[in-house]
């Protein structure tokens, strides 16, 4: 008797497996970052190796940051020789990514400070002083 054996995979439709490693691509992309909350603050830093500073956009809310960024492939030199042009094995991840952190206490915008020195982006967040709160009349 012949036995077949498959691999797990097979039983994935080829559309819903390029789609799982495409996501999983983009997960091995987004860099690890490391968030402190100190009394006056928060710090937040993401490793990000390879990224130009021109690339990288902070934007914050009331309590929360989004920072993203893009890491560029280089371009291969114009008289390079085709058959040595590329790379033999390549495992750097080129594209762009975005990440939010949500905060418990509100921050201060307008206070942010964003810094980007040998691939090590810091972004300080002091918290807000004044947290605001509106009361509503109930009618009836």
């Amino acid at each position: 008797m012949l036995t077949l054996r498959q691999s797990p995979f097979d039983l994935f439709e080829t559309d819903l497996f390029q789609k799982l490693e495409q996501q999983l691509h983009t997960a091995e992309r987004v860099p690890a970052a490391e968030v402190r909350d100190t009394e006056a603050g928060y710090s937040i830093s993401l490793e990000l190796p390879g990224v130009e500073r021109d690339s990288i956009d902070v934007k914050a809310t009331d309590r929360s940051l989004v920072i993203s960024a893009e890491r560029r492939a280089p371009q291969p030199e114009a008289d390079a020789d085709a058959e040595t042009s590329g790379p033999l094995l390549s495992e750097f991840r080129y594209g762009t990514w975005s990440r939010s952190f949500r905060f418990p206490a509100g921050i201060d915008r307008e206070g942010l400070q964003a810094h980007y020195r040998d691939g090590l982006l810091t972004v300080t967040a002091p918290k807000a002083q004044t947290m605001t709160s509106v009361s509503v009349k109930v009618e009836g």
